[in-house]
């Protein structure tokens, strides 16, 4: 039986070393070291021999189990290794080919004006402030003269959650807060940019969500020609030199007396054209000088102080700086209408 051993591990041997692919390789491990393999078989005889021969033909039996596995082992991690070689070969990266260059981003139109915008006011002395986008309905309304019955609620169509909290439609809010934090005993100069939500159907003019920058100043001998002169200012710095302005009386119940602030079209140059639909003017604001009542419930005496607001919608400023005809445009991030005010 050791001459059989013996001579079956020569064999395996020399077959091994002439197999030349992983599948030949499992297929002689099966064929002598399987349940049925060669070797098994020839173990199975160790049945009939005396007690002093088992131990001997038992060493032999795993020597040559041992030396026919080691070989194995070498050639499967021999293949392995040709096998990863092979992958890593085929799945190269020319790391020298030229990447893939990708298009550099620019600031939206409607970010570009209100920087601007703040850019302007920040140059004339005003500070930013910045409140919550959900309001109560007191900062919201009431302490803006706008009692729950007012009439004048119906111009805001809101977003409510509770019968006391909804999203705020306007940022005048802020400058209620901003007059309380000053405990009615120093001047306030102050711009308030944010977004704002009233129930609009969208449309060229139109939208439910917009951004909305407010100007609030009060302190002693504040007067409306100080706000005009603060006008003009903006937007011929917006606008170019020889833009001018006139304001319409109007009704807001947060301001006395109140107007709404046209500019000379900078289409026509006030002549009359499409854009203007002919009058030579463009809305672009609404202001006025700050209620009694307002001024009142923010902590300062009428008496003593007096001051001016004003309100304007972003985007009708960046239509207006633009030529843009429709107020979707700038939300719909279409990158063929954006790219072109990447440069501007």
């Amino acid at each position: 039986m050791k001459e059989r051993l013996e001579a079956l591990r020569e064999e395996a041997l020399q077959e091994l070393q002439a197999v030349g692919d992983p599948q030949h390789l499992n297929d002689l491990r099966v064929k002598y070291l399987g349940k049925k393999g060669a070797l098994t078989e020839i173990l199975r005889g160790m049945g009939g021999l005396s007690a002093e021969e088992r131990p001997v033909i038992g060493q032999v039996g795993n020597e040559v189990r041992a030396a026919i596995e080691a070989v194995i082992e070498e050639k499967q991690a021999r293949f392995q290794a040709q096998e990863t070689e092979n992958r890593l070969r085929a799945e190269t990266v020319d790391v020298t080919l030229p990447g893939r260059k990708l298009p550099a981003g620019a600031v939206h139109p409607l970010n570009k004006v209100q920087q601007e915008i703040e850019d302007i006011f920040i140059g004339m002395g005003y500070t930013i402030a910045e409140g919550p986008e959900v309001e109560t309905d007191y900062y919201n309304f009431e302490a803006l003269n706008l009692p729950k019955d007012h009439p004048a609620r119906d111009m805001q169509d809101s977003f409510y959650i509770t019968d006391d909290i909804l999203l705020r439609t306007q940022t005048s809010p802020v400058q209620v807060r901003t007059m309380k934090a000053m405990n009615g005993k120093r001047p306030i100069k102050v711009i308030c940019p944010g977004k704002v939500y009233r129930r609009d159907d969208d449309d060229a003019t139109h939208s439910f969500q917009f951004t909305q920058i407010e100007g609030l100043v009060v302190g002693r001998n504040i007067r409306m020609s100080d706000l005009k002169g603060t006008l003009l200012q903006f937007v011929q710095r917006m606008y170019g030199s020889q833009t001018r302005i006139r304001l319409r009386p109007s009704f807001f119940p947060f301001t006395e007396p109140s107007a709404e602030v046209d500019v000379s079209c900078a289409q026509c140059g006030g002549i009359g054209c499409r854009m203007c639909k002919g009058s030579g003017w463009l809305e672009i604001l609404g202001c006025g000088m700050v209620h009694p009542r307002v001024l009142e419930m923010g902590g300062y005496d009428p008496e003593e102080v007096s001051g001016f607001a004003f309100g304007m919608g972003v985007e009708r400023i960046a239509l207006l700086k633009y030529g843009i005809d429709d107020i979707r445009a700038l939300y719909t991030n279409d990158l063929r209408f954006l790219s072109q005010f990447a440069r501007m």
